[in-house]
C-alpha cells in the first residue's frame, strides 16, 4: 500500500531527474528468459525471481520499424529513441533527408540540465551516439567522436572510442586528447574516477569514464567485458551509473541520464542465450542504483526502460511444453570466449586432437559431465573438428566471427535448453517499456518508439 501511495504521488509530479535505460536488442523474451533462467538455476518457482523493471507499476510495448525498413538497425532505432523522429537504417541523428535532428539530451542541456550518456559498448556507438551525434552513416565513428565534446554533455561512460586515432577516417587528432582539450577529464577505471571525484572536484568539471587498458597495453574501445566473462577490476555498468549519479547531482539540480545495456545485442547476434540473459541482469544491477536514487526522490524522479529493437528472434521453446534453462548454468563463459579457447587449441598445437577440443567444451559448456551428449551429437561435433583440422572455419556475426566448433557448441546447448533463434540479426518484434516515478503513467499501453522521448519531455514540464 505504501508503494502504491508513493507511485500515485510521483505520477502527478514534475520529473527533475530522468533515467532512460535502453537494453540494446532486448525484446520481451530476453527479459522473461533472463528471469526464468535465474529462477531455474536458483531452484525458485517461476515468477518468484524478477528483474527490477518488471516490478515497475507501468508497462507497455513499442513498435520499432524505421523510416526505410520493417526491421530497424541500431542507428535508426537509437535516433528514434533519442529524437522522436524516424530515419533510415544507417543514419544517426539525422532525418531521412539528412536534416539535423535534436535529441532529448540536447534539448535538456539547452535548458540547463546536467547530461550523462553511458553504455557497455563504445561511447561513439549507435545508441549513445544518437544522443549527440549527427552523421549520414553510423560507421563514421571518428566523426561521431569528434562531435562528442561539441555536445558539452557532462558525463560519458563506457568502453572508450572505436577508433580514437581516426584509423578508418584518416584523421590526425586523438579523440581522447581532443576531449581533454575541450575540458573533459579521462578517468581510466572506476577507482580512478572515484579518486578524481574525491580529490579533484574543482578540476573535474566534465568526465569520460572508460575501462583501463590491460596489462599488455591493449585498448578495449569496442565493449566492456561480458558479465559472464568479467574478472576482478573490470569496469561495469553498475559502477558507471554509481559514478554518474553523484557526479551530476553535485553539479546540477536537474539531470538526465541515458544508460545503455549495449551487449545484450552483441550476445543475441551470436545467438548466445546464457550470455544475453547475463547482460539483462547486468543492466538490472545498474538500474538498481538508479532505483535507490528514486526511493530518495520519489516525487521528482522518472525511470523509463525500453529497447531499440529485438535481436535474434529469441523463442522460449523449441519443442513440446518444456524448458530446460537450468542447463545453461553449465555455460561458464560467452560464445566468444569459447571460440577463443578452441582457437587457442589450434594455435598451440600443430596436430590438435579431438580430446583437446572436448576438454574445452567440457570446461566451458559442461558437455559430457553435466550436459548429456549423445553419440550422434558427438559425431557431428567431431566431424566439424576434422573439417577444421583441414581448414579452419568461422561463423560471422555482426561484431565478431566465431570459431565454427564453438558456435556449434553454443547452438547445441541452447537447443537442449529448448531455446530457439530465428536470425543472427534484428527482428521486427515489439519491444517492452517499463516505467516508474514522475509521469510514468504516460508509458502504459501500445506506443510507437517515436513517442517515448517526447513523453519523457512532457514529464519534465
Amino acid at each position: 500500500m505504501a508503494l502504491l501511495l508513493i507511485v500515485a504521488v510521483a505520477a502527478s509530479a514534475q520529473a527533475k531527474y530522468v533515467f532512460y535505460f535502453i537494453g540494446d536488442g532486448m525484446g520481451a523474451n530476453q527479459v522473461l528468459g533472463a528471469e526464468m533462467y535465474r529462477s531455474a538455476i536458483q531452484g525458485e518457482p517461476l515468477g518468484r525471481v524478477q528483474t527490477l523493471m518488471t516490478t515497475f507499476p507501468y508497462s507497455g510495448h513499442a513498435s520499432s520499424y524505421s523510416a526505410s525498413n520493417g526491421i530497424t538497425d541500431s542507428a535508426a532505432a537509437g535516433t528514434c529513441l533519442a529524437t522522436g523522429s524516424k530515419t533510415k537504417n544507417g543514419m544517426l541523428g539525422m532525418g531521412p533527408d539528412s536534416t539535423r535532428l535534436t535529441s532529448i539530451a540536447e534539448t535538456l542541456k539547452a535548458e540547463g540540465w546536467g547530461i550523462g550518456i553511458m553504455t557497455t559498448v563504445a561511447i561513439d556507438h549507435a545508441t549513445p551516439g544518437a544522443f549527440y551525434g549527427h552523421v549520414k552513416k553510423r560507421n563514421m565513428y571518428y566523426t561521431i567522436g569528434e562531435q562528442l565534446p561539441e555536445s558539452r554533455f557532462d558525463f560519458f561512460g563506457g568502453a572508450g572510442f572505436h577508433h580514437p586515432q581516426g584509423k578508418h577516417d584518416d584523421k590526425p587528432v586523438n579523440l581522447y586528447r581532443l576531449a581533454e582539450q575541450n575540458g573533459y577529464t579521462i578517468a581510466h577505471g572506476y577507482l580512478e574516477a572515484q579518486h578524481l571525484m574525491t580529490n579533484d572536484q574543482r578540476q573535474t568539471t566534465k568526465m569520460i569514464l572508460v575501462q583501463k587498458d590491460d596489462d599488455q597495453g591493449a585498448k578495449h574501445g569496442e565493449s566492456l567485458r561480458y558479465s559472464i566473462d568479467q574478472e576482478e577490476g573490470d569496469l561495469t555498468l553498475e559502477q558507471i551509473v554509481s559514478t554518474a549519479i553523484p557526479f551530476l547531482d553535485q553539479r546540477y539540480d536537474r539531470f538526465f541520464m541515458m544508460v545503455e545495456g549495449g551487449m545484450i545485442d552483441y550476445a543475441c547476434h551470436g545467438d548466445d542465450a546464457a550470455t544475453a540473459f547475463g547482460e539483462v541482469w547486468d543492466m538490472d544491477a545498474a538500474m538498481r542504483v538508479a532505483y535507490d536514487f528514486y526511493l530518495a526522490h520519489p516525487d521528482e524522479t522518472l525511470i523509463v526502460v525500453t529497447a531499440d529493437h529485438e535481436t535474434g528472434g529469441l523463442a522460449l521453446g523449441n519443442s513440446d511444453y518444456t524448458l530446460h534453462l537450468d542447463l545453461l548454468r553449465n555455460q561458464k563463459c560467452s560464445a566468444w570466449a569459447v571460440s577463443d579457447h578452441i582457437a587457442q587449441v589450434f594455435e598451440d598445437n600443430k596436430k590438435p586432437t579431438w580430446n583437446q577440443v572436448k576438454d574445452v567444451l567440457r570446461a566451458d559448456l559442461g558437455f559430457w559431465d553435466e550436459v548429456e551428449i549423445t553419440a550422434d551429437e558427438e559425431r557431428e561435433l567431431k566431424t566439424l573438428f576434422k573439417a577444421s583440422c583441414k581448414k579452419r572455419a568461422n561463423v560471422k556475426t555482426l561484431y565478431k566471427s566465431l570459431e565454427e566448433l564453438g558456435d556449434a557448441g553454443i547452438a547445441l546447448l541452447n537447443s537442449k535448453a529448448h531455446l530457439g533463434w530465428t536470425t543472427r540479426g534484428h527482428s521486427a518484434h515489439a519491444v517492452p517499456i517499463f516505467a516508474i516515478g514522475a509521469g510514468a503513467e504516460r508509458f502504459s499501453g501500445w506506443h510507437d518508439n517515436t513517442e517515448i522521448s517526447p513523453l519523457i519531455l512532457q514529464a519534465t514540464k
